[in-house]
């Protein structure tokens, strides 16, 4: 560009703008990434290995002009930037990687922000046949601006209560619940719920659904979040105690049989009596019966058969307890038999509730014999095998019998 004589330099604000003011020789601003470099998680190796130590810097020369603090730093991070290529960090698993892409969204999980966290601890009592489940406290988010559970009611704060299912079968029969706090989003229960009748083959195969609700006098309660714990992950007698993210309500398999709807458990002995030449059967207890009756209650009792039944003799019946889902029978029938006949017959042991003026419901039922399965079938075999020998067995019931009657 020449300038005529007398003419001063004009400058466009493109240029200004791309003008360091600074005194001495006109320069280009450098870029904010020029300090700081940006790599793609951390330092390069290279980087890493070298001494944290400042590096040195050479005498200067008389000749040479002192270095402003912009070149010091460009000197620092040239290394490590535009002076070479850049060392490409190692490979990474995969899982390494997936994390690290969650760490730099600030990935934070919906559930546990909004729905809180749940403080519990299992013990399967492996000698007592009994799941023992604690429920502590529901814990604050540590990732949220709402604190503890999701606020249900107009006031913000919500009237919580624990409710436990086991699945597969869940019904009104296998439900146990805490008591309901009010007004409160941080409750600590500290309450045990009891599963009795809970047998090894459960442990593999059954799932304890645990669900927090906020109680409504008004209007149905409302479900605030879920977790599911599958209980082959407890170990016979050790208490294992967890703090999990509450879900969101999760679907039930509706493929399951309606016809094996669990209605409770029952506890039988069977014993062989060489001396009495017959089958000794004793019904001792029922525990998480359904209720049948508008009291939240039944009155129930058993009754049971050896079949075939030619001669229609077979039929005993315990007791009636009232008012009860946990009746306590401990009573004992005979059937005299020879022992090698029993692997023919089928043991038919039914649950029912007493009404009066109308006709008795039934409650469920279970069948034991050389044509069952699992425990049931165990549970005969070994009584066959073992004369004179009491051997007891919780069983599960349930609403429909193969080929029985349901008849009272």
């Amino acid at each position: 560009m020449t300038l005529r004589k007398g003419e001063r330099a004009t400058i466009s604000i493109q240029e200004h703008m791309a003008i360091d003011v600074c005194p001495g020789p006109i320069k280009p601003i450098k870029q904010i990434s020029d300090y700081f470099p940006r790599f793609p998680r951390g330092l390069p190796a290279a980087a890493a290995s070298r001494p944290a130590a400042p590096p040195s810097r050479p005498p200067l020369s008389p000749a040479e002009p002192p270095r402003d603090e912009d070149e010091d730093v460009d000197r620092l991070f040239g290394a490590y930037g535009a002076s070479g290529p850049a060392e490409q960090p190692a490979p990474r698993p995969a899982e390494e990687e997936a994390a690290a892409a969650a760490d730099a969204e600030g990935y934070e999980s919906d559930d546990c922000t909004t729905l809180g966290t749940l403080d519990f601890s299992l013990l399967y009592d492996q000698e007592n046949n009994a799941l023992h489940c604690t429920i502590n406290k529901a814990k604050l988010p540590k990732l949220t601006h709402r604190k503890g559970l999701k606020p249900m009611d107009h006031n913000g704060l919500a009237d919580p209560y624990v409710k436990l299912h086991l699945l597969p079968g869940a019904s009104k029969a296998n439900k146990l619940r805490t008591k309901t706090l009010r007004n409160t989003l941080n409750p600590t229960w500290n309450e045990t719920l009891t599963y009795y009748g809970i047998t090894d083959e459960d442990m593999i195969r059954k799932t304890l659904r645990i669900s927090v609700c906020d109680e409504d006098k008004f209007r149905h309660n409302e479900f605030i979040g879920e977790t599911r714990i599958p209980l082959k992950k407890l170990k016979p007698n050790q208490t294992k105690t967890f703090s999990i993210c509450l879900e969101k309500q999760l679907p039930i398999d509706k493929t399951e049989d309606k016809s094996l709807e669990e209605r409770g458990r029952i506890l039988i002995s069977l014993k062989y009596s060489s001396q009495k030449q017959g089958l000794l059967v004793g019904i001792i207890r029922c525990a998480h019966l359904a209720a049948m009756d508008a009291n939240g209650y039944s009155d129930p009792y058993v009754k049971t058969y050896l079949k075939p039944d030619e001669d229609k003799k077979s039929k005993h019946k315990t007791a009636v307890k009232k008012k009860t889902l946990n009746p306590e029978f401990n009573e004992e029938f005979c059937y005299e038999i020879k022992h090698g006949d029993l692997a023919k017959k089928t043991l038919e042991v039914t649950v029912w509730d007493y009404d009066i003026g109308k006709s008795n419901d039934f409650i469920g039922g279970v069948v034991l014999g050389i044509n069952a399965k699992g425990e049931r079938l165990k549970h005969w075999f070994d009584c066959l095998k073992n004369k004179d020998k009491k051997i007891e067995r919780w069983h599960t019931l349930t609403n429909e019998l193969p080929g029985a009657i349901l008849s009272d």
